[in-house]
């Protein structure tokens, strides 16, 4: 799908993406979303006045378990319609329109000591992935700091086709759902070292930690 058509998608959705995340549709591809959220924020282990980046901000369902610890975010997403829904819930919160693909810098002051992501990383395949990690981490990431990436994904890629079949009336071809293994493996070469649990059957959690740091 052509960039200004998921745009579009995401306009459209924004007033509405909360109700796709209740319990009450708790199915393929948000089972667990609130659990997911908790596991990131359990993760983080959080101080208040850390300084948190999320990226993909959306309706600030995730900033806002971090600005509730006492933390200072900061949110980037392409969608002027999810940011005014983040706005509305989240004055004191710092947001940015820009796409996570072109250049962040405006009004982003890093470092920060937790870069953090939910249900977005999908939207692009394992090398632009790799290429957003590798950038977070030069450009973005404090000393010591951690990135954390809640997302749609299996524990290896055999897995992940078994739930392609399994949900292929849901199965969205033009996106790229993770894989444990694979992922493992892009990270060892860019000396990234990757922890994953796995919260509900199609959602998970992802902690990058620069091998180099400290």
């Amino acid at each position: 799908m052509k960039q200004a058509s998921r745009l579009q998608l995401f306009d459209n959705w924004a007033r509405n993406y909360d109700n796709s995340t209740t319990s009450e549709n708790d199915d393929f591809p948000f089972t667990g979303y609130e659990m997911v959220l908790e596991q990131v924020v359990s993760l983080a282990d959080v101080k208040p006045n850390m300084r948190i980046l999320d990226l993909g901000v959306g309706t600030g369902n995730l900033a806002a378990r971090f600005f509730n610890k006492g933390c200072k975010v900061w949110g980037l997403d392409f969608s002027a319609e999810m940011l005014a829904q983040t706005q509305e819930k989240l004055p004191q919160v710092n947001l940015v329109q820009a796409d996570l693909l072109g250049d962040w810098t405006q009004n982003i002051q890093p470092p920060f000591d937790r870069v953090v992501s939910s249900y977005v990383f999908h939207e692009f395949n394992l090398g632009i992935k790799i290429g957003l990690l590798q950038k977070i981490r030069s450009r973005y990431l404090s000393p010591n700091g951690i990135i954390l990436v809640a997302d749609i994904a299996f524990p290896d890629v055999d897995i992940r086709t078994a739930a392609s079949q399994y949900w292929a009336d849901y199965w969205d071809e033009d996106e790229y759902y993770w894989a444990k293994d694979e992922t493992i493996i892009a990270c060892e070469k860019i000396r990234l070292q990757v922890a994953y649990k796995q919260v509900s059957n199609c959602g998970g959690v992802f902690t990058f930690v620069d091998k180099d740091a400290g």
